[in-house]
């Protein structure tokens, strides 16, 4: 197992509002999170436990100094009431959300009470408790077909004061989870994130290993051509982040990678990288995948507002490397030689494996 290096920082380096509770473990982005900051924070950080995910006991193993889970049903204000004041916790990461984009669609209930009840719950109990309260929310609540700004046709480049426009379930709810929390909690910061690229709690959740899981069982995948994501390796959203907690802003920020990608051009990455067959991989435009669920065009935001807050460098490309970018759809086809074992885990989930943040080494899974 790859041992954590002496070069993580000391907690005295930050001026957090401690302790702090991480909702949302089950996603990717609340999982990789949680892991980073128990880290930076022995025995400070707390993380929810939803009854529909009783294995993250199992995933993860408590360390000597913090075993910091708690079960709680975050749809029921009164656990988190006493979460809250049983912890006195006084700064809430809230990653919670669903967004599986067909169960939305088809249990809209459902996806209602997920994805804007349990983050109007936490955001309650946040005021009430006088906490910071930085929720995460999605790029999804934009269309991404060319729009007119300023007299100019453009696409992507989303600021933070352009209108929403949700072609998903999913999106809408999040969008009106954002109306809802700032309009009674103004000191709240929603970070809009891009896809972020890292490990998920089941192993087939993440952007990555959900292809990778196709891939590594002989099973074909098929990925969008017009789909355009801005990704980022989760341990610079992790370290936006530990920016919001020890800062005071507050509303709208974008936060993704500077270099816009397909989910195609994702998954060719992936496909290269991991030596899989090529055939398995197979592309097609959003509207060859019928109406179920609707997809986004190009979601790339504009990422200004908040680089200006950052030490410079924090949001890099994804992939780290340009020879591991993709440069044309036969692109993955092209094989001059085998990538070595690990590939992925030391390119795709990022260039930096000898760091003690690297999200594999976090959960003990790298490799020296």
């Amino acid at each position: 197992m790859h041992q954590i290096l002496p070069t993580q920082p000391l907690m005295e380096e930050y001026t957090a509002r401690l302790p702090i509770l991480v909702v949302g473990l089950p996603g990717v982005p609340g999982y990789n999170a949680f892991f980073y900051l128990r880290r930076l924070f022995p025995g400070q950080v707390i993380g929810i436990v939803p009854p529909n995910a009783p294995q993250l006991f199992e995933k993860v193993p408590p360390l000597y100094f913090s075993p910091s889970l708690i079960s709680a049903d975050p749809e029921k204000i009164d656990q988190l009431t006493q979460v809250f004041d049983q912890f006195q916790v006084r700064t809430v990461v809230d990653a919670s959300g669903w967004c599986a984009l067909k169960p939305c669609e088809l249990d809209p209930a459902l996806g209602r009470r997920l994805n804007i009840d349990v983050g109007v719950n936490v955001m309650r109990e946040a005021k009430r408790a006088g906490a910071r309260l930085i929720r995460l929310s999605t790029d999804l609540v934009f269309d991404g077909t060319p729009y007119l700004r300023n007299g100019i046709l453009v696409e992507g480049d989303y600021v933070e004061d352009w209108p929403v426009s949700p072609v998903t379930n999913y999106g809408r709810f999040i969008a009106e989870s954002e109306v809802q929390i700032l309009t009674e909690y103004s000191e709240a910061a929603i970070l809009r994130i891009a896809l972020p690229m890292g490990p998920s709690m089941n192993g087939h959740a993440g952007a990555i290993d959900w292809i990778e899981s196709r891939f590594s069982k002989n099973r074909p995948a098929t990925l969008y051509f017009d789909e355009v994501r801005s990704n980022l390796y989760v341990q610079d959203l992790n370290k936006v982040i530990l920016a919001f907690i020890n800062n005071n802003e507050k509303g709208l920020y974008h936060v993704g990678g500077p270099v816009p990608l397909s989910l195609f051009e994702i998954a060719q990455a992936i496909n290269k990288l991991g030596n899989y067959p090529q055939e398995l991989l197979m592309g097609c435009l959003r509207a060859a995948a019928g109406p179920m669920p609707p997809r986004a065009g190009n979601v790339v935001m504009n990422t200004d507002r908040v680089t200006r807050l950052l030490p410079k460098g924090i949001l890099r490309p994804w992939p780290a490397s340009p020879s591991h970018l993709p440069t044309d759809r036969d692109w993955h086809t092209k094989r001059e030689s085998q990538f070595p074992n690990q590939a992925i885990a030391h390119y795709l989930y990022g260039d930096d494996m000898d760091s003690w943040d690297h999200p594999l080494n976090l959960m003990g899974f790298g490799s020296t």
